[in-house]
């Protein structure tokens, strides 16, 4: 690891950008020009979350998604990875967070409640199976890894199944006993496979365990947790206390996971860089109180979904300005006029602003034309178009719903709201084809259309419908 070890200021040896793939995937040509990039801001690893984006084969088929990688892409972006001396590990949900799996009729009897596609089956041995399969896939596809990551955050409704609850009858066990055995029986298989690679875990499951039960189940030799929490406000001495609880259990080592983007609110669109650049400096101050010999890195987490199911939250490029902040400050030791000026110039944005969302941007950065697009329509496009349909009085008086239901029209009054109208809808068309055209060359078709139908086709389709029933009704006055 040490020639990839960051700058002395930083106290991590690995910074990791997180890739959650479970939702706007970018195209291989986009990870192509943004990796050198990640490389020159200070990453030195990637965690990459593959979810429905991985070209399983076989029984695992099903779990791809339409648009999800070949096998030769994988291999291009793990070479890109190299290139620019980007260490790879990889992650797959392997308990909590199934939906990409259980959703589909194959796969559905291995869930924990028979109504949720959230979480796997414990007591199956057909479960374990499973995700040793998506394991072993993965790991073929990718050579020399060190650690794996399995997941295993938010497991809800643990214990509700029908055998579980059987299960639970007996005194001597519990909810936390039955995530520790299927974690152990995980790691175990993945050890007992792949010698060599280590397992991390997410560590919000283990954290309300008993000294006593996590020591006794053994899994501190078999995985490395990975403590996240992405407030601003983080508990540092809380922190210090949870670290001390897992190094007694018997966990030599650890990672922190921080997050630069997607964890202000599922429908987020716009990034606000000092939320972020707050939580890593409460987390520098974490590992400064943490033994040295004990923490491996941070992920800095991008969440794209909250879950499989959610809507999306920021698009990748709109997070780069936060992902930029966020790697200078740890690789800093800080945050200070200096990594400012430093992230501006890397970017080439003439003004970064970190306390509010940056309204007037733009940048020489790839995909800051997303960036400049997406922030001009969040801005802008719904309060221009409320302004006119819900403010302008010559619409609210003479072009209410009542009048184009019956398409009345009064002629003077057209002329006083008809211009305003056109302009704005063909403003409105014009930023649409352009963004268009921008999320293409880097994002799928599927992202394109759910983007824009979250984002901009609620307002334009209004402006749109006025524009029309204006049509209508001079033509039923002619």
């Amino acid at each position: 690891m040490e020639e990839n070890k960051m700058t002395v200021s930083s106290p991590f040896g690995l910074h990791l950008v997180h890739l959650d793939l479970k939702g706007a995937p970018p195209k291989v040509s986009y990870l192509a020009e943004i990796f050198p990039l990640f490389r020159t801001l200070g990453a030195n690893g990637l965690l990459v979350e593959y979810e429905d984006m991985f070209p399983y084969e076989g029984e695992l088929k099903p779990l791809r998604a339409e648009h999800a990688y070949s096998a030769s892409e994988i291999k291009e972006i793990l070479n890109l990875a190299k290139l620019h001396k980007l260490e790879v590990i990889p992650l797959v949900q392997t308990f909590g967070h199934m939906e990409f799996v259980l959703k589909h009729q194959e796969f559905s009897h291995l869930r924990e409640v028979e109504m949720f596609p959230n979480a796997l089956n414990p007591h199956k041995e057909e479960s374990l199976m499973l995700v040793s399969a998506m394991i072993d896939q993965v790991v073929a596809l990718h050579d020399g890894l060190r650690w794996f990551h399995i997941g295993s955050d938010e497991v809800y409704y643990l214990g509700e199944g029908e055998e579980s609850k059987q299960w639970l009858q007996k005194e001597e066990n519990s909810t936390e006993k039955l995530f520790l055995s299927h974690m152990k029986a995980v790691a175990s298989c993945m050890v007992s496979s792949h010698p060599e690679v280590k397992p991390i875990v997410w560590d919000d499951m283990l954290r309300g365990v008993s000294e006593e039960t996590l020591t006794e189940s053994g899994v501190a030799q078999l995985m490395e947790p990975m403590i996240w929490d992405y407030a601003p406000d983080l508990d540092e001495d809380d922190k210090v206390l949870l670290i001390e609880k897992y190094r007694k259990c018997g966990f030599p080592k650890l990672w922190f996971a921080s997050a630069f983007k997607g964890a202000t609110g599922a429908n987020q669109s716009l990034t606000l860089i000092g939320h972020h650049l707050k939580n890593h400096l409460q987390w520098l101050k974490v590992a400064n109180s943490t033994p040295a010999d004990m923490l491996q890195g941070i992920a800095l987490t991008g969440w794209q979904r909250y879950d499989h199911f959610s809507v999306l939250c920021e698009l990748l490029p709109v997070g780069i300005p936060s992902l930029a902040v966020c790697l200078q400050a740890l690789q800093n030791g800080g945050y200070s006029e200096k990594v400012k000026e430093n992230v501006e110039k890397q970017l080439g944005l003439s003004s970064l602003e970190i306390d509010t969302f940056m309204s007037e941007s733009s940048g020489t950065f790839p995909g800051s034309d997303i960036f400049t697009l997406v922030t001009q329509v969040c801005f802008y496009l719904k309060p221009s178009v409320d302004e006119l349909l819900e403010r302008n009085r010559y619409v609210t008086g003479w072009f209410s719903p009542y009048h184009r239901k019956r398409r009345i029209v009064h002629p003077i009054m057209m002329l006083h709201f008809q211009p305003d109208a056109l302009s704005l809808l063909a403003k409105w068309n014009a930023v649409m084809q352009e963004l268009q055209a921008a999320l293409e060359r880097v994002f799928y078709m599927c992202t394109l259309e759910e983007w824009m139908e979250e984002n901009v086709h609620p307002s334009l389709h209004k402006l749109q419908e006025v524009v029309d029933d204006l049509d209508k009704a001079i033509q039923a006055q002619s």
